[in-house]
C-alpha cells in the first residue's frame, strides 16, 4: 500500500510566517527625521486648540496696535519730526507695530509652560517619546501662528487707515515667514527665562523689563541712522530690528537686506529652540 500524502506544513510558533511576525513583533522604529516633524506639528496643533476655546486674548491684544497707529502714527505723520525716506510716517510705522504686537504675544509665552508644570501637564509630556526639541519647537511655532493672526489684524487696521501696503502674495508669504520666525525666537527666549527663574511672577517682571527696551532699541519707530551710537549697537544685535527691516522691505518696497534679515531670524530661532530645550528638564523638576 502507498503511504498517505503528507499533510501540508503549517506555520508554527517556532517558525512564524512573515505576517504573523509582523503582527507579534515590535514595530520597526521610524527614522528620526520622519518622526520629528510629525511630533512638532502635533504639539503645534495642541497649542492652537487652546486658541479655539478662548479667543479673548486676540481681541484684547488688537487694541494696543490700533492705538499706536491711530494716535502715534497719525500725530507724527502731521509733525514730520522723524525722517522716513519720503514715505508717510504712518506707513513707516506700520511694519514696526506688526513686529511689536507679535513680540508682545510671544515674549510672555513662558508663563504658559510654567502653568503646565504646576498643573502636572509638563511632566506627562516629558515621559512620552517626543523629543524635548519637538515640544519646544511645537510651542514656538504655535506662538508664531498666534502672532501671525495678530499681524493680520494690524495689517487690516493699517489698510483702513490708508497705509500703502503691498498685496503681492509672494511678499505676504515672506511677511508671514518673518513674523513666525521672530515670534519663535521671542517665545523660546521667554521659555528659556522660565527655565532659569522657575516662577511666573519673576518671569512676568523680567518680561516687562525687557519688552520696551527691545522695542525702543530697534528700528520700529525711527531709523537706525538717527540713533546715538550706543543705541545703534543695541539695534544691530536686536532680532526685532531684522524683522522690522524685512517687513518694511516686503510690505512697503523700501530698501532692505532680506537675505541677512531672514538669516539672522532663522539662526536666532534655532538658538532659541536649543537653549529652551536644554532648560526644559530643569523646569520640570
Amino acid at each position: 500500500m502507498s503511504e498517505a500524502p503528507a499533510a501540508p506544513r503549517t506555520a508554527s510558533a517556532e517558525t512564524p510566517s512573515g505576517t504573523t511576525a509582523a503582527l507579534l513583533g515590535p514595530p520597526s522604529p521610524r527614522p528620526g527625521w520622519r518622526v520629528l516633524p510629525a511630533r512638532v506639528a502635533a504639539m503645534c496643533a495642541v497649542e492652537l486648540q487652546k486658541l479655539r476655546h478662548d479667543r479673548t486674548e486676540l481681541y484684547t491684544r488688537a487694541v494696543q496696535p490700533a492705538l499706536w497707529l491711530l494716535v502715534f502714527g497719525e500725530t507724527f505723520t502731521r509733525i514730520r519730526a522723524i525722517p522716513t525716506g519720503g514715505i508717510p510716517y504712518i506707513d513707516y510705522l506700520a511694519p514696526g507695530i506688526i513686529a511689536q504686537s507679535a513680540m508682545f504675544i510671544a515674549i510672555f509665552y513662558g508663563i504658559q509652560i510654567i502653568w503646565e508644570r504646576d498643573a502636572g501637564v509638563l511632566n506627562k509630556l516629558l515621559v512620552t517619546p517626543t523629543p524635548r526639541s519637538a515640544l519646544i519647537t511645537g510651542k514656538a511655532f504655535a506662538a508664531g501662528v498666534k502672532s501671525l493672526i495678530q499681524a493680520v489684524v494690524v495689517v487690516l487696521v493699517a489698510a483702513v487707515l490708508g497705509v500703502a501696503l503691498t498685496w503681492n502674495p509672494l511678499r505676504l508669504l515672506g511677511v508671514a515667514l518673518a513674523v513666525v520666525l521672530a515670534s519663535a525666537f521671542f517665545s523660546c527666549l521667554s521659555m528659556t527665562i522660565a527655565g532659569i527663574v522657575l516662577s511666573r511672577d519673576r518671569l512676568m517682571g523680567i518680561g516687562q523689563a525687557i519688552t520696551m527696551p527691545l522695542f525702543f532699541g530697534s528700528n520700529a519707530l525711527y531709523p537706525v541712522s538717527i540713533m546715538p551710537g550706543w543705541l545703534q549697537a543695541v539695534s544691530r544685535v536686536n532680532p526685532l530690528s531684522y524683522q522690522v527691516d524685512a517687513l518694511r522691505g516686503l510690505l512697503l518696497g523700501t530698501p532692505a537686506h532680506l537675505g541677512a534679515d531672514f538669516g539672522v531670524l532663522a539662526v536666532a530661532a534655532a538658538l532659541g529652540v536649543t537653549a529652551a530645550s536644554s532648560l526644559l528638564g530643569r523646569l520640570a523638576r
